[in-house]
C-alpha cells in the first residue's frame, strides 16, 4: 500500500513551473517511490537509476540520448553520481524552454548538489523528502514503534522489530562502506566511531576538541566528518539563536542524529522497552519534533537558545514574520525548569508550544500551550494565518 508523502503537491506545482526539479533527502526515505507514483500521472516519461548498469549505458552517450527523450518528463535518480550532466542538463533546458524537463533525485543536499549544479541557478526549484513524518502516517502506527524503528520506510514497516533492527544496522553499515565513497577525504572507522560518539551525545553542544582527542584526529576533521553526515542527512545541526546582545549565549552548534531508530541502531537498543531506558531518551524526542518539523516547514529556520545562566529552550523557530518557542518533553505531564521560563521571557516568542508524546493536549497558561506533536501543525498553522 503506498503512503502519501506530504511534499507531494509541491513536487507537482514545481514541475508545472520549473524546466528541473531536484528532490533530496536521505538514502532509503522513500524518493524513489515516491517520484514512480507521481509519474503515472505522467505517461511520456522514463526514469533512469544511476546505480543500475543498464541505465548508465544509456548515458554513454548521453547528449543523444536525452536528446531523443525530449518530449518526456526525464528523471534521474542518484544524481550526484554523475555530476558531470549537470552542463548537458542546463543546455538541454535552455535549447528546449519549457517546464518539467528533469526530475532529477539525489542522496546528498541542495549545498552539495549545488557544486556541481551553479549552472542551473534560476532552472531548477529543489524539494526535500524526510523519512516519514507522523502527519503522513495516520493512527495505524503507534508512537513507541516511531520512537524505536525511526521513520525510514523499510524499518518502520518491517513488522518485526528484529527485521527492522537488522535493516537499520545494514544501512549504517551500508552508508558508510558504500555511499560515502563518492565523497573524498574520510575513513568509514572514525566515521562509524564518530557517529556512535554522537548518539551518546545526541541533541548536546558539540565539542570539536574533546571527540577530535578521543578520535585522535583534529579538530577541523571532526568538523568536516559532522559537516559530511549533516550533508547526506545522517545528523542534524542546529545553530544557536541570537536574540539579545546583552546575554552570554551559549554559541556552539547542537547536534542530532537525524533519525530515532538509527540512534537506537548505534546503541544496540532494538524496541521501546530498551530504548525509553536510555539516557539519550529525551533527546531522541527532541530530534523527532525538529525532523516532523523541518519536513512540514521547509522555510522555515531553527535554532536552540541557551545562556550562560542557564535560560534554555530546546528549538526557535523563525517562520515568515513569526517566532515559536519550541520545547519538548518525553512525557504526557511535562514540568518546565525556571530556565525554561526565563529563555521564553528573552526570546518573547508568538507562541511557546511544549510537545509531548501524547494524544492530549491543553493550554498551560496565556500564550503557551502543550500539544501531541500530531496536532502541532493545526495550531502554529492558526497562528501563522493570523
Amino acid at each position: 500500500m503506498y503512503i502519501h508523502r506530504y511534499i507531494e503537491s509541491s513536487v507537482l506545482k514545481s514541475l508545472h513551473h520549473f524546466p528541473v526539479t531536484a528532490i533530496t533527502g536521505p538514502r532509503q526515505c522513500g524518493k524513489s517511490t515516491m517520484v514512480k507514483h507521481l509519474m503515472e500521472s505522467y505517461p511520456d516519461s522514463i526514469y533512469l537509476d544511476l546505480e543500475r548498469p543498464s541505465d548508465l549505458r544509456k548515458l554513454e552517450h548521453a547528449e543523444w540520448f536525452l536528446t531523443s527523450q525530449k518530449e518526456k518528463l526525464i528523471c534521474i535518480d542518484e544524481i550526484q553520481r554523475q555530476p558531470e550532466l549537470f552542463p548537458l542538463i542546463r543546455s538541454l533546458v535552455d535549447e528546449w524552454d519549457k517546464p518539467g524537463c528533469f526530475l532529477i533525485l539525489g542522496s546528498a543536499s541542495r549545498n552539495l548538489l549545488k557544486q556541481s549544479s551553479e549552472s542551473l541557478a534560476g532552472r531548477i526549484s529543489y524539494k526535500r523528502l524526510t523519512p516519514f513524518l507522523r502527519e503522513e502516517l495516520g493512527d495505524g502506527y503507534p508512537i513507541e514503534n516511531y520512537f524505536s524503528a525511526g521513520a525510514f520506510p523499510r524499518s518502520l514497516l518491517a513488522g518485526d522489530e528484529e527485521i527492522s533492527f537488522e535493516w537499520r544496522e545494514n544501512f549504517v553499515t551500508t552508508f558508510l562502506e558504500r555511499d560515502l565513497l563518492q565523497w573524498s577525504n574520510f575513513t568509514p572507522v572514525t566515521m562509524r566511531r564518530l557517529w556512535q560518539m554522537l548518539a551518546h551525545v545526541n541533541g548536546q553542544t558539540v565539542n570539536y576538541s574533546a571527540l577530535a582527542a578521543s578520535l585522535g584526529v583534529t579538530s577541523t576533521t571532526v568538523k568536516n566528518y559532522i559537516d559530511l553526515l549533516a550533508e547526506t542527512f545522517m545528523v542534524e545541526i542546529v545553530p544557536p539563536y541570537i536574540s539579545n546582545a546583552g546575554k552570554r549565549l551559549v554559541k556552539a552548534p547542537k547536534v542530532y542524529i537525524a533519525d530515532s531508530g538509527i540512534t537506537a541502531a548505534l546503541f544496540g537498543l532494538r524496541n521501546f522497552e530498551e530504548l525509553s531506558g536510555c539516557p539519550a531518551f529525551g533527546s531522541i524526542w527532541e530530534q523527532i519534533v525538529l525532523s516532523n518539523l523541518k519536513g512540514l516547514y521547509p522555510d522555515a529556520a531553527f535554532f536552540f537558545y541557551r545562556t550562560a545562566n542557564g535560560s534554555e529552550t530546546d528549538f526557535v523557530m523563525k517562520i515568515r514574520n513569526s517566532v515559536f518557542a519550541i520545547e519538548c518533553k518525553a512525557s504526557t505531564s511535562p514540568a518546565l525548569s525556571k530556565g525554561n521560563y526565563l529563555a521564553f521571557e528573552d526570546i518573547a516568542p508568538k507562541h511557546t508550544f511544549i510537545v509531548i508524546p501524547s494524544s492530549d493536549g491543553w493550554s498551560m497558561k496565556d500564550g503557551m500551550d502543550a500539544v501531541p506533536l500530531d496536532t502541532l501543525k493545526s495550531k502554529i498553522d492558526s497562528l501563522t494565518a493570523k
